[in-house]
Parts: structure tokens; sequence; C-alpha cells
């Protein structure tokens, strides 16, 4: 391809995409295939000579686009929003014409330079603990892909701090226990078994009736394993869980945890982003006794997946367990502590220009939209929540305090799941499950930036249409609910 043409291909695939977004509301929301149909549209070997941009272009329309799960579209209400901003994507395009690799200060200054400034103006913006700022000469702050990735680093941090750093010689994690609730993520234990914690390393920590974790219980926890002989090591407070969007009591967690000498990880994926809005920032409460802590501008923010902001306000245990030092690494700025090498605050060497997307965006467009967006998604969420109590056939399983509502129906569980199920059969709308003291819900997740009230109403009338009729007397069976 010469300059020429990828200038000409270039204009042409910038319309394709506005094209894609202007029309992604007409379409289904998630793709109606059925296993190995989109492979079985794709040629078994590689084309013997070059098919052109033309027919590439026709073939993201004829074989792509149908497979698709459209996660820009005003009725996706499934999982949590993975919202892409157009400045954002052009951030993306930037990078990878710079095609330059930022594992180190010295393979590119500016790659790291920004970082510690987005990083840094996102301290201000979320109004989080100083301590958290790349001036600290005890934290910082790095991007990471997603949460995941920062709760595998928190992990590892935190098995240093409580091993003194001999975990890196013998590799003995058999006494180290951590602890979550049933509503963590998912992410934690995969974390933890990668970190050699095994499943029976991990406390289940019991919540309480809003699926928050009971500081009590993990006291209890605590005790009870050092009295094993054990070492508790790491505990995580979720902020707005997945499942449910439970907050877990953080202020008294995270005394608990820093009389015990435990690593305290917050996970705010998704609602610490709401701390963009002044009046939500009560999701910060107690966010100054943590370790560590990571929430996810591709979320609720418009920035393009993937970017996930990972502070720590102990560098010295996430560089004692990530950071190796071979010869070929070496460079001058590193050594004399003038520079970050950002390569030692995560799993992988290299690192793409990633800074950008979040750069571009508040350089574009600011915060005001993204906060208009959280307050009006967090009202319509509540507006939500009174059109199904009004409705005896539905019931609410948790509470509902940003921008997700778990209901069920009072039928049971498998009324529930065939709500789901002739929904999203629908192609109307894309909800997902869950599954919350035993019984079946539906996680109606308001959270694009194109979904408005008209939406959320349709959305609403369509589980209203497809819902079971209220049953003459009380539902019978063992899973109806009480």
């Amino acid at each position: 391809m010469t300059p020429e043409e990828f200038r000409e291909y270039g204009h042409r695939l910038i319309d394709w995409i506005i094209d894609y977004r202007q029309q992604v509301a007409t379409l289904p929301v998630a793709a109606a295939v059925q296993p190995g149909e989109i492979a079985a549209m794709l040629p078994e070997h590689p084309p013997s000579t070059p098919d052109g941009f033309d027919a590439l272009i026709a073939d993201l329309d004829r074989v792509v686009v149908p497979g698709l799960t459209h996660w820009q579209h005003p009725s996706f209400f499934a999982y949590f929003p993975a919202n892409a901003g157009y400045p954002s994507i052009l951030a993306e395009l930037v990078s990878a014409g710079l095609g330059v690799q930022g594992m180190s200060w010295v393979t590119s200054p500016a790659v790291t330079e920004v970082e510690q400034r987005m990083m840094d103006w996102m301290v201000d913006l979320l109004a989080l603990p100083e301590g958290f700022r790349s001036s600290s000469t005890e934290g910082g702050g790095v991007i990471h892909g997603s949460a995941s990735e920062a709760t595998l680093a928190s992990v590892l941090a935190a098995r240093w701090r409580a091993t003194a750093g001999q975990v890196n010689v013998d590799g003995d994690t058999s006494r180290l226990v951590a602890y979550a609730t049933s509503q963590a993520h998912s992410s934690i234990e995969k974390g933890l078994r990668i970190a050699g914690i095994g499943t029976d390393r991990l406390r289940l920590v019991a919540h309480d009736a809003n699926f928050a974790m009971r500081p009590d219980a993990l006291a209890e926890a605590i005790a009870a394993d050092r009295a094993a002989g054990l070492e508790p090591f790491w505990v995580c407070a979720t902020r707005g869980s997945t499942s449910s969007m439970a907050f877990d009591p953080l202020p008294e967690i995270g005394r608990i945890a820093r009389a015990e000498g435990v690593w305290l990880h917050v996970d705010a994926a998704m609602a610490g982003i709401a701390a963009l809005v002044p009046e939500h920032r009560w999701v910060n409460d107690g966010l100054e006794l943590a370790d560590s802590y990571c929430t996810n501008p591709h979320k609720w923010m418009g920035i393009a997946f993937d970017y996930d902001l990972f502070y720590t306000a102990d560098r010295r245990a996430l560089l004692g367990a990530l950071s190796i030092l071979p010869e070929y690494l070496r460079s001058a700025a590193a050594e004399s502590g003038s520079a970050l090498d950002y390569r030692d605050w995560q799993v992988p060497l290299g690192r793409r220009f990633r800074a950008l997307k979040l750069w571009f965006t508040l350089r574009t467009d600011g915060i005001a939209p993204t906060q208009a967006m959280i307050r009006r998604q967090v009202s319509l969420t509540a507006e939500l929540a009174g059109w199904v109590a009004a409705d005896e056939r539905f019931e609410i399983v948790a509470p509902a305090p940003l921008n997700l509502l778990c209901l069920r129906l009072r039928a049971g569980d498998t009324a529930t799941e065939q709500l789901i199920s002739d929904a999203n059969g629908s192609g109307e709308v894309l909800f997902t499950r869950t599954v919350l003291d035993g019984g079946v819900a539906l996680r109606f997740s308001i959270g694009g930036a194109t979904t408005e009230r008209e939406h959320v109403l349709a959305g609403w009338e369509l589980l209203q249409r497809v819902a079971a009729p209220a049953p003459a007397g009380p539902a019978l069976g063992s899973d109806a609910a009480s």
C-alpha cells in the first residue's frame, strides 16, 4: 500500500466507521448467527493474490457486521458499557501510525510522560487520594488494559510485600490467604490462580442484604486464618460489583486491613468513573485506606477499549514484584531515578501509547458530556426502578444507586430465564443474567453513550410484553419468590 493509497483508503474507512455508528441503532443488538457460521464465510486458506481494498470493505459489511454484538447500540443493556468516543478512536489511529513501543522511558519519552500526566489529570478529575500522584515517592499510577490486569498486579505486589520479597526466590505462596465476597469479579479468582493462590486459599466473605461485604465477617475470617497458622495478605473491596452494583463498606474494611497489615485492593472498574460528577464522589469514601485501586474509562467515560487506570500507594511493592532488569534494558535515566520505566508496573514488557486516547478526549470534548450522561443515566435508572415497582409481576432484587437495576419475575427462576431469552431473542435489546443469593435476575445496565429515555422505556415495555401474565394466586414451586 502506497502513502497515496493509505490516504484514500483511510478517508473511506473513516466514512465507513461514521456510517456504521450512525446506523447501528437500526441493527439487531446481538448477532443472529450459529457457531462456525462466520468462519464458513471466509476462505479456508489465505488468498494467493491480494483481494484489494474494495473487496475488504465489502466483506466488513457482508461478514463482520452481521456477526457482531453491537456494544455501541443504544439498546445494549448487557454487561457494562464499552463506550468508544470519536476522539479516542482517532487517538488509536495516531498510536498505530506512530508505531512506537513505550516499554521504557528511553524507548519513547513522550509515551511515559504523557501517561504520567494523564494519570495525574484523572487524580484531579476523580478526586482521588494525593498519594496516587506520579509525583508521590511512595505511590503513582499506570494505564493497564483492563481491571483484570490491575487485579493481578495488586495480588503480585501484595504477595511480594507479605513475604518480604522472598516469594521471588522460592515461589512459596502456600500460607497466603485472600478475601473477597461472592459478588467480586471473576478476575479475582483468576488473578489469584495465576499468582499461585489456589481456590482453597480464597475466602468468600459473607455479604449483607445489599450484597456488600460484612466487615465483622472479614475480621472473623482473618482471625481464624491467623489462628490456623496462615497469612492473610490481600483483600478486594468492590465498589460497584458486576452482578449487583454492590458497594463494599470501604472505610470499615480499610481499617481492618490496616490493622491486620493486609493489602487492600479496591475494584471500581465501572462505578469509579461516577466520581467525575461531584455529587457521586461518595464512591470514593474510604479510598485513602487503599493500597491499590482501579477504574475503567473504557466503560462509562467513552475512552475506547482497552483502558484501565491502576493506582497504588505502595510503589515499592509493585516494583519489587514486577521489576526485572536485563542488561539490554538498562538506561541512565531510569537508574538515576529521574524517569519511570512503566514496563516494571505491569506483567507484559511491551506498551502501547494508550495515553493518547484520554489526552485526545479531554482536549477535544472535556468531561462535561460524560458528566451529563452519567447524571442522565442515573436518573433514568431511578425512573426505571419506579416503573418496575409499579408492576406486580416484577421485583427489584438489589439496590440501584447508579446505573444498574437487577430485577426478576416473582414467578421464579424459570420464568425469569424465559423472560431474558425472549427479550434478547427479539433483537431489539440485549440483557445479561446473574444469580443473586441463588435466584436468577435480569441485569438492566444503562450506560451507552447514545442511550436515552426512549430506549430505556422501549426496553422496559418489551419486558412487560414478553413477561408471563400475573398469576391468579401465590407463585408455586421451589424456585418461586417468597
